[in-house]
């Protein structure tokens, strides 16, 4: 895409990126008192049994990935006009979803930076080998990979992984302003779990938040997942990169049914979030129906993005996501040279 097309785009988002305290506002209401008051008639419900607890949780966690969204868009500087109130909110989400607000926003923001470049993979990225990596990769990074890409290792452990024990620690490239806000998120995580513990009792507390934690730490992964792991997906080299195409090619349209859009911040619109993340949350629809060029961007829904957790390597020869299943029938069956 031309610096024409890129700046003509630009242009045309340019009205959709200015916030609104009152939806904002709104939008906190709506989000945070629903999951305060489902998390209470969890623990109300635990005197009758804890499967009508769980009814209750999971609705919740809905909501708490909700936070998240709140949480990704003040990352972003995007909720709030103002940086110190984006701040504020984005460290109290976070201490709630367990994400250290500082360290987040660095890596996803190398993240948007570097969707779809293949020499620049590795921050706030799902792991993708491309088909040549995978066949000179060692035995034991061959089964890594395959164990990583497994959903029920993906879906299962990932969760707990992310929020109990990645989320816990800095990088080693860490600046000293994210590594204190780590600190102090983990230190305000712990004070308030421990209250919780001695207000309710830690086994009531954990037969809420464990499943709340769980749930949406799938719904967080399956979403950031098949945003960008879709058949015909874009990734080149960086020679031959191109922002604009990464962000309409490279992450998809997920088509929710309106209860799950809701639910889930419009972050199906992800084409139009990559295109310009200072678009708060709200706006991602209107820019998506307002803007010719951004309803190419491929279009799935809950059905057809199923087929996701097939695609496992990327195919640079043939610019599409494969199956292991047709890596065997295609390369090593008929050992092609992948150069």
């Amino acid at each position: 895409m031309s610096k024409k097309n890129h700046q003509y785009l630009k242009k045309l988002v340019a009205p959709f990126e200015k916030s609104s305290t009152k939806s904002s506002t709104r939008q906190i209401l709506n989000t945070f008192l629903p999951f305060f008051l489902l998390w209470f008639a969890a623990y109300l419900s635990l005197n009758v049994s804890f499967w009508l607890s769980l009814l209750f949780s999971v609705p919740a966690s809905g909501f708490l990935v909700r936070i998240f969204i709140i949480f990704h868009d003040c990352c972003h500087q995007s909720f709030f006009k103002s940086r110190k109130k984006n701040d504020i909110l984005g460290f109290v989400s976070g201490v709630l979803t367990l994400f250290p607000y500082e360290k987040w926003k660095r890596e996803h923001s190398i993240h948007h930076a570097t969707n779809g470049n293949l020499n620049k993979r590795g921050t706030g990225d799902i792991w993708v080998l491309t088909v040549e990596e995978y066949v000179k990769a060692s035995f034991w990074k061959r089964l890594a990979y395959r164990l990583y890409r497994n959903p029920f290792i993906m879906f299962g452990l990932g969760p707990i992984y992310i929020l109990i024990i990645l989320n816990r620690f800095n990088a080693k490239d860490a600046r000293r302003k994210e590594r204190i806000s780590t600190y102090i998120t983990n230190l305000f995580i712990v004070a308030l779990y421990v209250f919780m513990c001695f207000a309710i009792g830690w086994k009531a507390f954990i037969m809420i938040q464990a499943p709340i934690l769980f749930v949406s730490g799938v719904l967080g992964i399956w979403l950031f997942y098949v945003q960008h792991q879709f058949e015909d997906s874009y990734f080149e080299e960086e020679e031959n990169w191109d922002y604009v195409k990464a962000a309409i090619d490279g992450s998809s349209y997920y088509k929710l049914p309106k209860v799950f859009q809701w639910i889930t911040g419009n972050i199906g619109f992800h084409h139009v979030h990559h295109l310009s993340s200072k678009i708060p949350n709200y706006n991602l629809e209107k820019v998506h129906k307002s803007i010719t060029e951004l309803k190419k961007a491929t279009t799935i829904k809950i059905g057809s993005s199923l087929k996701s957790l097939r695609f496992k390597l990327w195919d640079e020869r043939r610019k599409t996501f494969i199956t292991f299943k047709e890596l065997k029938k295609f390369y090593f069956n008929r050992k092609v040279n992948v150069k």
